[in-house]
């Protein structure tokens, strides 16, 4: 049953990101040849994950305690990203990559306004809500949505190549008089579009993808930014804490925050001589 009271998404690629500690003193005490062989295995996969039309990889040296690289890794179906997943897992490379974290979502854009645009028309239709007639022009109605020239580029979009990524989850918050789930759709929707304006202020600035988890993790939502300079990520973060979509009702989860780089340049981030780049 399509309940008007709930927003319609679209969904695009599974994705999946992987936190990882790098045993960096172990791999040292490795040969030079023993190295490079591992290596050069781990930058193939990483590159034909990259180049595939199913998917996508994305590799980030992460900064701070909480671990040393992130992979990102997305998919057309769910069972293609846990085929990518094990193909990573036998890497030799992987013995010395101590998992601390990952997170399942698939990318998702919103539909806020557009839901209650398309049951607006159904009525002035005068469509039995939830007939067969309703169903299959309800049906359509999504589909023209996800065939626009704005939402089809989104769903299937590669990672954004920026040089610096931000990764968190979060959920609306469900306490007492702040439960987000409770509030009349009017005004949520009310409150999402305010929220908007806050990040297309920084349109050019910063590329957002935003992945839905319900179902599949610990939170809602997870959200990647990439930006050319790291500082925006402060800047618009911060912001957003102001809006009450994030103020009153954002939960917000743990932040992994670090360098993209290219999988070509996987053989410096190992040696640790110097920072590996995005080509």
């Amino acid at each position: 049953m399509r309940d008007p009271n709930v927003p319609e998404s679209l969904e695009g690629w599974w994705i999946l990101h992987r936190m990882f500690a790098f045993e960096r003193r172990a791999w040292d005490g490795l040969s030079e040849k023993k190295r490079r062989k591992i290596g050069q295995e781990a930058t193939g996969l990483f590159e034909v994950l990259q180049q595939s039309a199913d998917g996508d990889a994305s590799l980030a040296q992460l900064v701070g305690h909480k671990g040393d690289l992130m992979l990102t890794q997305y998919a057309r179906s769910f069972d293609g990203l846990a085929y990518a997943q094990t193909l990573v897992d036998k890497l030799d490379l992987c013995d010395y990559l101590v998992p601390l974290g990952s997170y399942v979502s698939v990318l998702e854009v919103g539909l806020y306004d557009a839901t209650a645009k398309i049951h607006a028309e159904l009525a002035a239709q005068n469509l039995k809500p939830n007939g067969p007639e309703w169903i299959a022009a309800f049906d359509a109605a999504l589909k023209r949505q996800a065939e626009s020239p704005y939402v089809a580029p989104r769903l299937y979009a590669k990672v954004p190549q920026r040089r610096y990524v931000c990764f968190y989850p979060m959920d609306k918050r469900r306490d007492g008089g702040d439960n987000w789930y409770s509030l009349p759709f009017a005004e949520r929707a009310k409150l999402m579009v305010d929220h908007g304006k806050v990040g297309r202020a920084y349109h050019g600035q910063v590329t957002q993808v935003i992945s839905g988890s319900i179902g599949f993790d610990d939170y809602e939502w997870g959200v990647d930014l990439y930006a050319d300079d790291p500082l925006v990520f402060k800047k618009l973060v911060y912001e957003m804490r102001f809006d009450e979509a994030s103020a009153r009702y954002g939960e917000f989860g743990p932040f992994w925050s670090g360098l993209q780089f290219s999988p070509k340049q996987l053989a410096v981030f190992l040696a640790g001589d110097a920072v590996p780049t995005l080509d």
